[in-house]
């Protein structure tokens, strides 16, 4: 299989594309680095490659431990094949610890650890700036239904559970996440990516940020820490990918 079909969707860093199977799709990861909706943008060799690494030993992570996933196999070093969703434009945000946003609006401390375990929901939608919304504006929307947003809050609170337990045994605190869900046949499945872009990750011991915050707020070199990270996270898988290095070079691969 050709790993690029037409496109049928390019977002600020990933892009997807139809293959030979309706019910598939291949998402590029590419290297273009966005914060504060696009403000701040730039390009970063191979950043591409380590979140698709991370992605997608958390998507065969989760798939092992009973959470389905759009989630196929790898084409290459920075190309998944998944099943082709029906987007739900919701984003579920899981917070174990006080940081970002939530303590700009809320009365909670940076380093705070969450109990309960926080769970918000934003409306995915650029123009409005992704705004939160509640269940009641969830309904009138038709965006799911009461079942389905009762499925999608269990899956998310499973996946945090499963990594958050994981990242504990690298000496890595899982601040927080976000996730999207997708729609395949009469299933809801997790989509679009868990990585570097959508988690906020601390250093266990020095609580250093270990994320796109390193980009956001200058805080070092972002290509270095994105590196260290998938290494820790996934061992071996970026010597695998560069050895792969030139056989994924130029066109698509069969």
């Amino acid at each position: 299989m050709k790993k690029g079909g037409p496109l049928l969707y390019r977002g600020k860093a990933k892009s997807v594309y139809l293959t030979d199977n309706p019910e598939e799709v291949s998402v590029e990861f590419r290297d273009d680095i966005t914060a504060f909706d696009g403000e701040k943008s730039a390009v970063l060799e191979d950043k591409g490659v380590y979140n698709a690494a991370v992605s997608s030993f958390f998507f065969e992570y989760l798939e092992i431990h009973g959470v389905k996933t759009h989630y196929i196999h790898m084409l290459d070093r920075r190309t998944m094949l998944v099943r082709r969703l029906s987007m739900i434009p919701l984003e579920i945000i899981v917070r174990n610890i006080a940081a970002g946003s939530i303590v700009k609006k809320y009365p909670f401390t940076e380093g705070q650890v969450l109990k309960p375990t926080v769970m918000v929901i934003d409306y995915k939608d650029d123009a409005r700036h992704d705004p939160m919304i509640n269940d009641d504006i969830i309904f009138a929307l038709g965006l799911v239904t009461r079942e389905e947003l009762l499925t999608m809050r269990k899956m998310a609170l499973k996946v945090n559970d499963l990594l958050r337990t994981y990242l504990a045994g690298l000496s890595i605190s899982l601040v927080d996440f976000k996730m999207e869900f997708g729609r395949y046949r009469s299933e809801i499945l997790v989509g679009d990516e868990l990585s570097m872009d959508s988690m906020r990750l601390w250093d266990g011991k020095t609580r250093d940020s270990l994320d796109k915050d390193v980009y956001r707020f200058d805080k070092g070199d972002v290509r270095t820490t994105y590196a260290a990270v998938a290494e820790r996270i996934t061992p071996g898988a970026l010597h695998r990918f560069e050895a792969e290095k030139t056989v994924f070079s130029g066109g698509g691969q069969e």
